[in-house]
């Protein structure tokens, strides 16, 4: 179970400091389909590995040296990132998996669809 969870960590800090995604798209998912985890335990699982900023911080330090890091801009988003965490765990924690994970499922083909075409 460690090294699956390792490795899962380990794709998602790849993807993140490729692409800049990580907790809701790989490590949630992952979560759920591998470790057998309800929605509600990966997304809480998901945003407490997020609360240890190491990871994030390694990859945001070699963007700020490459002159690709806005600090003020990111500090702006952490602020609402942290209401919108609140909110949101709060709601998920009200409302069936099921529905959680059709959401889930809807949102990221938007997001594809999304990306395809633009």
């Amino acid at each position: 179970m460690i090294l699956m969870l390792l490795a899962i960590g380990l794709g998602a800090g790849v993807l993140s400091g490729v692409f800049g995604i990580g907790g809701g798209i790989v490590i949630v998912p992952a979560l759920i389909y591998l470790a057998k985890m309800t929605p509600q335990q990966a997304a809480g699982t998901s945003l407490a590995a997020l609360v240890l900023p190491l990871g994030a911080a390694v990859g945001a330090a070699t963007y700020y040296r490459a002159g690709h890091l806005q600090p003020v801009d990111s500090l702006w988003i952490a602020v609402g990132m942290a209401g919108g965490a609140f909110i949101g765990a709060y709601v998920s924690t009200h409302v069936d998996a099921e529905l959680l994970r059709r959401g889930f499922a809807v949102l990221m083909v938007v997001m594809a669809v999304k990306l395809w075409v633009s």
